[in-house]
């Protein structure tokens, strides 16, 4: 095997990702970004071809970020935000507006406290789950957090209305 004529060329490039939007006219996906050596910002186009108002968005989203061509310059966007894009462009597909695809997306991404999640197959369950993990990530409070206390304490005033069920005033009498 020969050495590469120049090799700084063969250096794996590192590129800084900046922004990342959607194109509905043709369907593309773009990236704005800057490349680490120079501190320049280019744009880059990438087609989404076959996808339809019926594709998976999910998978669209994995097969864009693994495509050996933009692999690269895809590495620091998360699948999450190449998906939600993905998602933006279905609804576009589908006829939907930018609104309604946004209250979709609020819809499939927040847990409603009220919903049954025994009822949930496999699937829906691990979403709702994902969804609640992320949600308690970014609401934890760490020992860097400035507002971070150690040892907190919290006196709950008992509420009369908790204490006159009927069924067990025996037991609170007995205490």
């Amino acid at each position: 095997m020969f050495p590469p004529v120049y090799p700084e060329l063969h250096k794996k490039m590192k590129y800084i990702a900046k922004k990342c939007g959607v194109r509905f006219q043709p369907p593309a996906m773009i990236l704005i970004y800057e490349n680490e050596a120079g501190g320049k910002s280019r744009q880059r186009i990438m087609p989404v071809r076959n996808f339809s108002r019926f594709s998976d968005c999910t998978r669209a989203a994995e097969q864009l970020k693994n495509n050996p061509r933009h692999k690269s310059y895809l590495e620091q966007v998360s699948l999450k935000q190449l998906e939600k894009l993905f998602v933006f462009l279905r609804g576009s597909l589908q006829g939907q507006s930018l609104a309604e695809t946004m209250e979709q997306i609020r819809r499939e991404t927040t847990v409603d406290p009220e919903e049954d999640l025994n009822k949930l197959d496999d699937k829906e369950l691990a979403k709702r789950k994902s969804i609640m993990n992320e949600v308690f990530e970014k609401n934890q409070k760490r020992k860097d957090d400035p507002s971070f206390v150690y040892d907190v304490e919290v006196d709950f005033a008992r509420e009369e209305q908790l204490l006159s069920c009927s069924w067990d005033t025996a037991s609170v009498d007995e205490l």
